[in-house]
C-alpha cells in the first residue's frame, strides 16, 4: 500500500476531524508528508501533535481563496512540492426547500463548491509547474441520487463532481491525475450541521444504523494514490453494504 504514498507531500482540507483527519492518519502511517487545513486551529494544532510531527498545520477557512492560497504555499514552502490536493471540506446543512434557509445554501455553495475551486486553483499551477500532481475532489452518493431536504446539498455534490470531469478532461497535458471520490453514510461530524429539526432526526438516525468508520474514506485515498503513475482512477463510489439509498 505505501507504493505511490510514501515521500508524496498532501494537501488536505477539512482535515480537523472526519474523513479529513482518517486520511491524514493513515497516509502519515505510509509514508506521505501531510499538510492540514481546517478553521479549528487547535483541533488541527492536537492532531498534528498527535501524528508525532509529521505533519503541518495551517489555519484554513476554504470560503476565503487567500486563505487556501496559503496553505498550499506552506506546504511548498516546507516541501518544495505538492503532490496531492484533497479538497475534503464540506458542510450538509439539509432541509426541504420550503423552510428557505437561504443562509445555509450561500453557505453550502461557499464551502462545498467554491472551496473545492479554490483548492484546484492554488494546487493547479503548481502541478502544472511540476508536470505531475494528484487532485482527489470529494463529492458524495448524493453526487449520484436526490433524496428528500437534500436538493441544495445534492446539487453541490453534482456539481463536484462535474468540475472534476472538466479538470480531468483538461490537465492530461501536464501528467495530472484527478480522483472524485463520493462516501455514503460515513461516521463523521457532518449531520451536526444540520439544524432543521426534521432532518436532523432522519439523518441522525439514518447514521446510526448504517454508517461506517471514516478510515474507510481513507483507504479510498490510498487505494488512488498508490496505482501507477499510468493509471487514473478517475471516480470511487462507495457506501456501507446495509445502504440502500
Amino acid at each position: 500500500m505505501s507504493q505511490g504514498i510514501k515521500g508524496k507531500v498532501v494537501v488536505i482540507t477539512g482535515a480537523s476531524s472526519g474523513l479529513g483527519e482518517a486520511t491524514a492518519r493513515l497516509l502519515i502511517e505510509h509514508g506521505a508528508m501531510v499538510v492540514l487545513g481546517a478553521r479549528r486551529i487547535d483541533r488541527l494544532k492536537a492532531l498534528a501533535a498527535d501524528l508525532g510531527g509529521k505533519a503541518l498545520a495551517v489555519a484554513t477557512d476554504v470560503t476565503d481563496r487567500a486563505q487556501v492560497q496559503r496553505l498550499v504555499d506552506a506546504a511548498l514552502t516546507a516541501h518544495g512540492r505538492v503532490d496531492v490536493m484533497v479538497n475534503n471540506a464540506g458542510l450538509m446543512p439539509l432541509s426541504l426547500l420550503e423552510r428557505l434557509k437561504v443562509d445555509e445554501w450561500d453557505r453550502m455553495v461557499d464551502v462545498n463548491i467554491k472551496g473545492v475551486l479554490y483548492g484546484i486553483a492554488a494546487a493547479l499551477p503548481v502541478m502544472q509547474r511540476q508536470k505531475s500532481g494528484h487532485i482527489i475532489n470529494v463529492s458524495s452518493v448524493a453526487g449520484h441520487v436526490l433524496m428528500p431536504g437534500g436538493a441544495v446539498y445534492c446539487a453541490t455534490k453534482f456539481a463536484v463532481r462535474a468540475l472534476s470531469e472538466g479538470l480531468r478532461i483538461e490537465v492530461k497535458p501536464y501528467g495530472i491525475r484527478t480522483t472524485i471520490i463520493s462516501p455514503g453514510a460515513v461516521d463523521t461530524e457532518l449531520p451536526a450541521t444540520i439544524t432543521d429539526p426534521d432532518s436532523a432526526t432522519s439523518i441522525n438516525s439514518f447514521y446510526e444504523q448504517v454508517a461506517i468508520p471514516a478510515d474507510s474514506f481513507a483507504r479510498a485515498v490510498a487505494f488512488a494514490m498508490s496505482q501507477p503513475d499510468d493509471v487514473d482512477i478517475n471516480e470511487i463510489v462507495f457506501r456501507p453494504t446495509s445502504q440502500t439509498l
